[in-house]
């Protein structure tokens, strides 16, 4: 579908044929059994080069997903209690925020309000600082409290450097 004549020309080995015309290209190319493909169609005159294309898709898919495997991936990983949360469950989540912060997860810690506890929000907020305060664990604070409509919530990682 190449519509442009003349073409600089790459061959199969990489080298540089020079400046032919389309259809000469394209005979060279079904000659060797192998496709002609425009890699630069801005370039004055374009540059075409022949390739076998189902083998080149292959390696670009394979470097695709080499690159995507390489990649860190971060889960968020959330804690919730309610202000009426005891003492020993409350030690239960810290442990459980230990080790998700310990493995590389961010941590979303909430405290969740119903009802009558929406009024006393001053000391929901405390108690979530509170919480954050026992993490014994270095920490980078990533959102601070934030208001939410039913509750209060913040975004916290680990700050051991990598």
């Amino acid at each position: 579908m190449i519509r442009v004549t003349p073409v600089r020309l790459i061959d199969d080995t990489g080298e540089q044929v020079g400046i032919v015309e389309t259809r000469e290209a394209l005979a060279l190319a079904q000659s060797k059994d192998l496709d002609l493909v425009e890699i630069s169609p801005t370039a004055k005159p374009p540059v075409c080069k022949i390739i076998d294309w189902g083998k080149f898709q292959y390696q670009e898919a394979k470097k695709q997903q080499e690159a995507s495997a390489k990649q860190k991936k971060i889960e968020i990983k959330g804690i919730r209690f309610r202000p009426s949360t005891d003492r020993n469950d409350l030690n239960f989540k810290l442990k459980q925020t230990h080790k998700f912060l310990s493995k590389g997860s961010k941590v979303k810690v909430e405290i969740v309000l119903r009802g009558r506890e929406k009024a006393f929000a001053d000391l929901s907020r405390k108690k979530l600082q509170a919480f954050i305060d026992k993490i014994e664990i270095p920490i980078k604070i990533e959102q601070g409290i934030k208001r939410q409509f039913n509750g209060f919530n913040v975004l916290i990682s680990s700050n051991k450097v990598t």
